[in-house]
Formats: structure tokens, C-alpha cells, sequence
């Protein structure tokens, strides 16, 4: 895990003095491309380590080995905890975390620990991935850290721009879609990032909860979220080669039920509503053959006959040809992700 590694790094650098990519490599057990990443990673988070060129070179703390910390200022103590602290889901590196802060002058413990519960991972896809993590989180991260009520023009559910001031708790990243968690005049609320048009920090000091832990707080979104998105269930039965594809699709909603028959796998689903999972199954055609309930089945029904309707011309060739094909064809197609 890359927070992990960045804790190590930083603390091989601060026994040793002075270490080449080469040798992170060995010691952490990583390719020299990925030992030299981390490292320009911390250089670019503000942590005070540079390169030195030319034969005896390699990468040093500024100020030489330390037992200790005191070489970062505020800003690179808050600068490197921010960039652990959200994937630092392990025991090990969470145990790390709080060596280092213990290590940190007494003066600068208090804004690492914010920058560290600042953030969090939840590593648990809800069927989106590859999402560019957006600029805005570095800006939000700030206000968590600092305390500072923010203005935000968000886009909700109804795609209507409206204006909001809130006290930021805490950000998430799951699966690579961010999460701002906030106090608002209606209570907690959960904003989506990516439907974030603008955030303005103010200089009003925001209020958050005595007994707030921002993993507890997430873990009650997840299971409402988690609630509403599994109403509806349905078995299929699809080719086992094509389960990995469903998980993209459904993520954690998605389980396979019993051992594979000529092939073939029961695998259950879940989305809210019946018409959600057919949007989903529609783009697969027949590789898919949903069991129950009947519910999926009619609005897949309706689903086709609204595209026969709107394209009617050559169906029936096309079906005739697939059918004489045996589908031999589509089996190497990755079907559409929304149908």
C-alpha cells in the first residue's frame, strides 16, 4: 500500500541520511520506477527531500538524518500527513502515523493530527473507477485542517445550482470518487465532490462535533447509501468469464451463488429499483439470462420493445444472424456499462 511505503521511505531517509531509488527499491521490495515515485511524491507535497546528482548522490532529508522531525515546518508536517493519512488503512501504517506524531515537535502535533483525520479511504467500489481525483480536494482538505466554514454552489441530484454554507468535517475517497462530509443547518450532509462548481473558504470558524470520528461518521453513510442501493435483487445466469465485468458494474452489489454449471454462473445483483438493474443487463443482450425477479424480466421486455420500436428496421435479419451464429460473435464484445 503507496501510504505504507511513504511512511518507510521517510523513515529510512531519516536513519540513513542520504538513499537511491535503487535502494528503496530493495528494501521495500517495489521496482526502482516505483521507489523513485514515492519519493517525488513526498518532494511534492511540500516534505523536505530532495535529490542529489552524481556519483554518491541520491535522495536526502534537508538538514541531513534526524531522530526526529523537527526539521518540517507547519506546513510540510500538515503536507505529508495529508498525503498518507487517506489510504493509511492498515494497522501497520496507522501505527507509523503515530510513531511519527509522537516524533513531531509538540507545536506542529496538533495540525498534523487534523491533517491526518482529515481524510480517509474506503477501498469498497461502488461500481465506479478511474476517476481523476479532483483539484478542488486539496482546497477542501485545507478548511477540514484549518477549521473554516466554506461556501459551496453545488449540483444536487436535480442538477440545480444552489448555494450552501457548511462546516467541513472530513473527506473520503472511495474508489476513487471523493466525498465531502459536512455540518449544515439541516444536520450532516454528504456532498459528491465532482458536483462541486465552487467552493469559497471563509474566515467564519466552522463547528463540528465534540465526538466526531470521521470513520464512524462515513460508515453511517455507507450503510444508508448501502440500504437504498440494494431494494431490488435478481439472479442471473451468465458465462463465469463475465463476473469480473458485472463487479465493475454493481461492485459489492454484485455475488456469485453456488459453483459454475457447463459454464455458466448463478451470480445475484442489486440496485434500487428493477428498472435500474435492467438499464444495467439490457447492453448484454442474451449472454445474460435473468432468473427472478419478474419485475427485471418486464422491464427488460419493455426496454427491447421501446429499441425495436425506434429501430425496427433489419431486426429480424439481425436476429436470424445472430441466432445462426450461435452469438459466437458478441462473446467478444465487453458489453455497455448503462445499457
Amino acid at each position: 500500500m503507496r501510504a505504507d511505503r511513504l511512511v518507510a521511505v521517510l523513515l529510512l531517509m531519516q536513519t540513513r541520511g542520504r538513499v537511491t531509488a535503487a535502494e528503496l527499491a530493495a528494501d521495500l521490495e517495489v521496482s526502482v520506477a516505483t521507489a523513485r515515485r514515492d519519493l517525488e511524491a513526498l518532494a511534492a507535497a511540500g516534505v523536505p527531500v530532495y535529490p542529489q546528482p552524481g556519483r554518491g548522490g541520491g535522495w536526502s532529508l534537508v538538514g541531513g538524518a534526524r531522530t526526529d522531525l523537527s526539521g518540517l515546518t507547519v506546513a510540510e508536517a500538515q503536507a505529508l500527513f495529508l498525503l498518507v493519512g487517506p489510504a493509511a488503512v492498515s494497522p501497520e501504517a496507522r501505527a507509523a502515523l503515530r510513531k511519527l506524531l509522537g516524533a513531531l515537535p509538540r507545536t506542529f502535533r496538533a495540525d498534523a493530527e487534523a491533517a491526518t483525520a482529515a481524510t480517509m479511504t474506503d477501498p469498497a467500489g461502488w461500481g465506479e473507477r478511474d476517476r481523476p481525483r479532483p483539484a478542488m480536494v486539496d482546497l477542501l482538505q485545507t478548511t477540514v485542517v484549518r477549521r473554516r466554514k466554506v461556501r459551496l454552489t453545488y449540483a444536487g441530484r436535480d442538477r440545480k445550482p444552489a448555494e450552501r454554507l457548511v462546516d467541513p468535517w472530513g473527506l473520503v475517497d472511495k474508489d476513487d470518487t471523493w466525498y465531502l462530509l459536512a455540518g449544515t443547518d439541516r444536520g450532516r450532509r454528504t456532498f459528491r465532490i465532482d458536483r462541486i462548481i465552487q467552493a469559497a473558504p471563509t474566515d467564519q470558524p466552522a463547528e463540528r462535533p465534540d465526538d466526531f470520528v470521521l470513520t464512524a461518521a462515513w460508515q453511517e453513510v455507507v450503510d444508508e447509501i448501502e440500504q437504498r442501493r440494494s431494494r431490488t435483487w435478481a439472479t442471473v445466469l451468465v458465462q463465469e468469464r463475465f463476473v469480473p465485468i458485472l463487479r465493475d458494474q454493481f461492485g459489492r452489489h454484485c455475488h456469485t451463488d453456488g459453483e459454475p454449471d457447463r459454464g455458466r454462473v448463478r451470480v445475484r445483483l442489486a440496485a434500487p429499483t428493477p428498472l435500474d438493474i435492467a438499464r444495467h443487463l439490457a447492453g448484454w443482450g442474451t449472454l445474460i439470462e435473468v432468473i427472478e425477479p419478474r419485475s427485471v424480466q418486464d422491464e427488460l421486455a419493455r426496454i427491447g420493445a421501446e429499441l425495436v420500436s425506434r429501430y425496427p428496421g433489419g431486426h429480424t435479419d439481425r436476429k436470424a444472424a445472430a441466432i445462426g451464429t450461435g452469438h459466437r460473435g458478441a462473446e467478444h464484445v465487453r458489453p455497455a456499462a448503462g445499457g
